[in-house]
């Protein structure tokens, strides 16, 4: 089977192929794996450590008022997404690689889908917070 190229579509011997959706999901766990190695280290240090000891004030009314922000919203809320979707991703390799789980569609739709209702969550908290801030 050789695959040409005519005008824009890539087509096979037998016929055009279809998209897929993998490269987009690749896109999501590379965004995801990005914004994690990013955000965690700084909200660990700072939700971790700095606050803890001290090093930091922030009251529950500020902090409210900041993740209240429309645009803090919107932000993490893109954030927090990307990496629900990189761990579905991740996860669902590793089931497949390192246990060897050989249903590939129920995996990638159970991992996805947990990541799907991870980021519906995600939005829901977020607006209601920004709602009673």
């Amino acid at each position: 089977m050789t695959e040409s190229s005519i005008g824009k579509h890539r087509t096979t011997s037998a016929g055009p192929l279809r998209p897929r959706a993998e490269p987009l999901l690749w896109l999501g766990f590379s965004a995801g794996g990005v914004v994690a190695s990013v955000l965690l280290p700084v909200l660990i240090v700072l939700f971790g450590l700095a606050l803890p000891l001290g090093l930091v004030s922030a009251d529950y009314d500020r902090l409210t008022a900041v993740i209240g922000h429309p645009v803090t919203v919107v932000l993490l809320s893109l954030a927090l997404i990307a990496m629900a979707i990189h761990a579905g991703h991740r996860f669902r390799f590793t089931l497949y690689d390192g246990l060897q789980v050989k249903h590939r569609t129920l995996v990638a739709v159970l991992c996805y889908g947990v990541a799907a209702v991870l980021s519906i969550i995600v939005v829901v908290v977020l607006i209601s917070v920004a709602v009673t801030a």
